[in-house]
């Protein structure tokens, strides 16, 4: 038995705090209780009363008469502290605080908090709350509804969590009117105790839980919950996790002093995790619900066995009786990441049989206004059983010949004998309404408009593609983390607050990176001196913590070809940067070998403080800025996350062969991306990173960093007095 059993289906239920006025808090959910059937014993608490709605009152729970399982504690914060001190030692084994006024007010109730955890904890109970709207189970076997909101649901198989307890009142009046049922719903407040990850790890035990949903607006674990979610979404009990995490238009990026601190932001990160733990974002309450309903749609195999009906692939097939829908259909099918299916001859052939001669026989299929079930079901037949097809939107019009009840069981059948996915759109409310009803009671998802049924149907696909990803052997990597550890040591001693680039590419080096002959010359003489001994052409780049970013300053000059354009150079990026910032310190410019041809890409990599490491792949150069073609991932990135990173670009195809370009040399970006992830780890002091551009040459022949950036985090003590020991040049 779980310990959060005692939350969502304790045999009996103390309510601290409840009151005989109509309109508190204490009074309602007490009243909710009762009125939602709760098959467990009740108890009011409250020392001022003799009875809460005609129920006996007890003036503390240690006089209740029975053991307790659950306490609903509904008072300030120093009364709820007395009280959860006193179910404690009446051996409660669950809490829930609904009350306000905690951690989320600051002062004296994020003291309160911490006490009312402490005491939880030693006592080996679960607490859900303080600042929480309570807890749900409307299965009939318990039927629980301690919670604030009047709306007991219709029990169901998909269970909610949300860290909102208002935005839970208006979840349920949603779901009521879409005839949605729960196996268990809860608003989780503050997080005390209890938090996202505790409850999915629950949920996906839980035998009458089959989807997940959550309402997110922040977590506090980072890998760790990586790492337990992606078991929850595709180890051995599979459970979709849906979700929708409110404040995506605020990315969060800030000024930084890499672009990957630039680019990255608060989404990025959450992104990040949703992607690389298997959880499916909706952006949009209705969003959350559509794909909830295509997740629970099931099939019986052959040896009778009940699964989850996902496409293998991304081709699907339309069939409507009207044009426009149709074209809506074929437009977001597209932009969910799916295809519109190329139907082999046969399949041609067997509409053409069946169908008029004014119907559209290939994708989309259109059986024209006047269609019957049989040229529904004709058609929707056909198409399933070609191989190319991986599942069907079926879309009705209500004409006013249609019969759509007639339809919904033609499509029942036809779906009833294929192992694919099929989803309908019955475009109305009252003219389609018998067939919508017959689609969901036998378990059939339908929504409302075209556009609904094909993002959710891109939903099924995406988690179907996680669910078989490859998995890749992992690379063998072989670092110098002693030199590495050194050369960042070195760094921090010297109070820096950056690796310089010479450094940094001896810190790549370590990490198996192919770096340039690279020196720093003082004056231009030394400039010319040391081109002509690592070989022209070269490149020039102004040295100065102050100037970020070198281009801007026009601290770059590259192709230099003999020693004379080497001299004019040095003097001429010196005076161009000094004119950018006069207050800048130069400590030099950096004379390196040019690098052989190649796509530019970037890495980078930004540090979060709960979360860790976010990785950063994308094209590189000027264009990274301009285009953001960028994929993100948190530290530790594998192998097959790497090869996700990279391929998720959209510039991906210039790297692939792209218009007879040479294939660039990807399985070197791969390992080196692993090789990133790894020195992110083992380096806590490294807080942003950019390589840019990294040169990655054909395929074969490796990749190059041309040029690093490395940001560490304020040295203790504070950064040593650069400027006053700068070489004056």
């Amino acid at each position: 038995m779980s310990d959060l059993d005692y939350i969502f289906s304790p045999q009996t239920v103390a309510v601290i705090g409840a009151s005989t006025t109509p309109g508190k808090v204490g009074h309602d959910i007490f009243l909710n209780i009762l009125r939602g059937g709760y098959t467990g014993t009740l108890y009011p608490v409250n020392p001022n009363a003799r009875s809460v709605l005609s129920v006996r009152a007890y003036p503390s729970i240690t006089e209740i008469p029975d053991e307790v399982e659950l306490a609903i504690i509904i008072l300030p914060p120093a009364l709820a502290l007395e009280s959860v001190g006193k179910s404690v030692a009446n051996g409660v084994k669950g809490i829930v605080i609904v009350s306000a006024g905690f951690k989320e007010v600051g002062g004296e109730g994020v003291e309160i908090e911490k006490e009312i955890v402490s005491i939880c904890r030693e006592a080996g109970v679960r607490l859900v709350g303080p600042n929480c709207l309570g807890v749900i189970n409307p299965l009939p076997s318990v039927r629980l509804n301690a919670s604030f909101s009047p709306r007991m649901p219709a029990p169901g198989k998909i269970s909610f969590i949300s860290q909102s307890g208002a935005l839970c009142t208006s979840v349920l009046d949603f779901a009521a009117d879409r005839d949605f049922g729960f196996s268990k719903f809860i608003s989780i407040g503050n997080k005390a105790d209890v938090d996202e990850l505790d409850l999915l790890q629950y949920l996906h035990e839980d035998i009458d839980t089959e989807v997940i949903m959550i309402y997110l607006e922040e977590l506090r674990r980072g890998p760790e919950f990586i790492e337990a979610v992606k078991e929850i979404t595709s180890g051995r009990r599979r459970t979709p996790v849906l979700v929708i995490k409110s404040g995506r238009t605020s990315a969060g990026a800030r000024a930084a002093a890499s672009h990957t601190g630039a680019l990255a932001g608060s989404e990025a990160v959450y992104d990040s995790i949703f992607e690389q733990s298997g959880i499916i974002r909706a952006n949009s309450i209705n969003e959350l619900f559509d794909y909830a309903s295509a997740f629970t749609y099931k099939t019986t195999t052959a040896l009778g066995k009940i699964s989850r009906k996902l496409p293998v692939g991304n081709r699907v097939a339309i069939v409507t009786n009207a044009g426009g829908p149709g074209i809506v259909a074929t437009d977001m099918t597209i932009s969910s990441g799916l295809e519109l299916a190329q139907f082999q001859p046969q399949t041609v052939g067997q509409l053409a049989q069946h169908l008029p001669s004014t119907a559209n026989l290939h994708n989309p299929v259109d059986v024209i206004g006047d269609a019957t079930h049989d040229r529904y079901e004709h058609a929707l037949a056909a198409v399933l059983k070609d191989e190319g097809v991986d599942g069907a939107l079926v879309i009705l019009t209500p004409q006013s010949m249609t019969d759509a009840l007639g339809i919904a069981k033609a499509i029942v059948r036809v779906a009833r004998g294929s192992r694919k996915p099929i989803l309908c759109s019955f475009m109305g409310v009252v003219d389609v309404s018998e067939g919508v009803e017959y689609l969901q009671e036998h378990g059939y998802p339908v929504f409302r408009f075209p556009e609904d049924a094909a993002k959710a149907f891109g939903a099924l696909y995406q988690h179907s593609r996680w669910l078989n990803r490859e998995e890749l052997k992992p690379f063998k990597l072989d670092h110098d983390k002693k030199l590495a550890k050194k050369i960042v040591q070195e760094a921090m001693d010297a109070g820096k607050t950056y690796v310089g680039e010479l450094g940094g590419l001896d810190l790549l080096k370590c990490y198996g990176f192919k770096v340039l002959p690279t020196e720093l010359a003082k004056t231009s003489r030394e400039a010319g001196d040391i081109a002509e001994r690592i070989g022209f052409p070269v490149v020039l780049k102004i040295v100065s913590e102050q100037i970020v970013h070198k281009s801007d300053a026009g601290g770059v000059l590259v192709k230099l070809r003999d020693r004379g354009e080497v001299t004019e150079g040095f003097k001429k990026i010196v005076d161009s940067a000094r004119e950018y910032d006069s207050e800048a310190v130069i400590e030099g410019v950096l004379v390196q070998k040019m690098a052989p041809k190649g796509e530019e890409v970037i890495f980078g990599m930004n540090r979060y403080p709960i979360f860790g490491p976010l990785l950063m792949f994308g094209m590189g150069g000027i264009f990274v800025e301009v285009f953001q073609d960028v994929k993100f991932s948190l530290a530790p990135v594998g192998r097959e996350e790497a090869v996700r990173m990279i391929h998720g670009i959209k510039g991906f195809k210039l790297l692939n062969g792209f218009r007879g370009r040479p294939k660039a040399d990807i399985h070197t970006l791969e390992k080196l991306l692993v090789s990133l992830s790894d020195m992110a780890v083992n380096h806590p002091e490294i807080m942003e990173m950019d390589l840019n551009p990294l040169l990655v040459h054909p395929e074969g022949e490796g990749a190059t960093v041309a040029d690093c950036r490395i940001i560490l985090k304020e040295a203790l003590g504070g950064a040593a007095d650069r400027k006053s020991t700068a070489q004056n040049l």
